[in-house]
């Protein structure tokens, strides 16, 4: 006999796939990029975080962005506007976080986790492109991260 699976209420449903590309050492678990994401969605959602290396994080920021080089993370978006589930893909490139990190002196899981909110809150529609849109979004992002007692990135 199946058993169907229920959501409790005020949980979120979370189908999580955590696919690592990179040899690089210090990556975050699956149970991490899974508690980062619960804090950030509001919403069920089935999302696939990809940690890739520098080629692959290239190649798809040149392919869909038109950008030639390697960016921090990458939110594709498979959901239809109104769909109730949200589904998409995190791509974080590693050898990018790592650098960010070691520049900007930050713990690379914390900056591991605020990518994932990032990525997440794009996920759910959020955007940056405006100014009132960057604020809003980084106030959400502070927000998110101090329940998960991670200093503000923006600081």
């Amino acid at each position: 006999m199946a058993t169907k699976k229920k959501s409790l209420p005020g949980s979120t449903e979370i189908h999580l796939s955590v696919q690592i590309a990179s040899r690089l050492p210090n990556l975050p678990s699956a149970t991490q990029f899974k508690r980062w994401m619960k804090a950030a969605l509001a919403q069920p959602a089935e999302v696939t975080v990809r940690v890739v290396n520098a080629a692959e994080g290239r190649n798809l920021n040149s392919a869909f962005r038109g950008k030639d080089h390697a960016t921090n993370v990458l939110t594709f978006i498979y959901h239809e506007s109104v769909n109730d589930r949200l589904q998409g893909d995190i791509v974080l490139c590693a050898p990018v976080v790592a650098r960010e990190a070691r520049e900007q002196k930050k713990n690379l899981t914390h900056h591991y986790a605020h990518l994932t909110v990032h990525g997440v809150l794009h996920l759910a529609g959020h955007d940056h492109v405006a100014v009132a849109d960057a604020d809003a979004m980084e106030a959400h992002e502070v927000a998110i991260l101090g329940r998960l007692k991670v200093p503000n990135p923006y600081c």
